[in-house]
């Protein structure tokens, strides 16, 4: 965004046909939100969706990663000050929040799934599209292909997989600045024919596909604050192995469809082997994980923000002149 553009898009903007403003990207979308509520003497609400603490050495590599969190927590709680309540989307984000000591309102509101995560994907097709045998093991991560996503572990931790299921295929389905490191990791683990980088994945069509066709989900991330990609998971009927971390932790809860195991090579690879050879454990948590997802749905969710919005809009508060 640039921030000519954006401040003259939203000076144009009708005086007083807005009630609210609900900032969801940090930087300069962020500052124009403010800037906009200020003017309009509306109540803003920003959600918190980045854990700048993980993700900032990955894009700043010569700023030392100590010197990096002071910066992260500095920028979180400026930003965090200017607004009148904020939406954290998993339980562990807000208590990261708190730790900061940001003092603003944090509610807890999950983003959930829209109805069409639901609709039954068709795991054969993918297959036959991707040239994979339809009962080649299939393994799979869906996600940004990014530094902070933890996909170098789950590749290192499928070589240990393939030693003992040598046909398996592991599939990375995404876009983002990691994939060239990545793929020359590949190379160098030798593992050039087992692992295939789909790219980006028509959400409506190909992806649900995509999930439906794994044999077993895998997700290592370290950075999430809520995990999404877990719940599309599920409700396609993959068979979920996972850390728990940060935001994840709050979905992945026991009876979820998922195991939980941690971020150790051979305790992760030896659960993707267990489930890969296991057809009564793959249907088993194939069907807790559909059931799960459905009580994670978007309805619920939108209910939730919406008592939110109107409590803010309802609350008597000082709102500053524009900067």
């Amino acid at each position: 965004m640039r921030w000519g553009a954006l401040r003259r898009t939203l000076d144009q903007l009708p005086a007083g046909e807005f009630d609210l403003v609900h900032i969801h990207t940090p930087f300069i979308a962020h500052y124009a939100g403010v800037r906009y509520a200020r003017r309009a003497r509306v109540p803003c609400v920003a959600t918190y969706h980045t854990f700048f603490e993980e993700y900032l050495h990955h894009y700043v590599p010569v700023l030392p990663r100590a010197l990096g969190r002071v910066a992260a927590r500095h920028f979180t709680r400026s930003q965090c000050a200017a607004v009148h309540g904020l939406i954290a989307p998993s339980e562990p984000m807000r208590a990261v929040l708190t730790a900061y000591g940001v003092r603003t309102p944090i509610h807890v509101v999950p983003t959930g799934l829209a109805a069409d995560r639901f609709r039954a994907g068709d795991g054969g097709a993918f297959r036959a599209a991707a040239g994979i045998a339809p009962a080649r093991p299939l393994v799979l991560y869906v996600g940004r292909v990014a530094h902070e996503k933890n996909i170098g572990f789950l590749i290192r931790t499928f070589r240990r997989v393939r030693e003992r299921v040598p046909e398996a295929l592991l599939v990375i389905a995404g876009e983002g600045p990691a994939r060239e490191a990545l793929r020359a990791q590949v190379a160098a683990l030798g593992l050039h024919a087992s692992v295939e980088f789909a790219g980006y994945l028509e959400r409506d069509t190909a992806l649900l596909d995509c999930y439906a066709a794994a044999d077993v989900f895998v997700f290592a991330s370290r950075t999430e604050t809520q995990g999404l990609v877990l719940l599309e998971a599920m409700a396609q009927g993959a068979p979920v192995v996972s850390t728990a971390e940060l935001g994840t932790r709050s979905i992945l809860m026991p009876g979820c469809g998922a195991l939980v195991v941690p971020e150790e090579t051979e305790a992760f690879a030896a659960t993707v082997v267990r489930v890969l050879t296991d057809a009564g454990l793959r249907a088993g948590l194939a069907a807790r994980g559909r059931a799960y997802a459905r009580t994670w749905s978007s309805v619920a969710m939108a209910r939730r923000m919406s008592e939110i919005y109107q409590q803010l809009c309802a609350a008597p508060r000082t709102l500053r002149a524009p900067a």
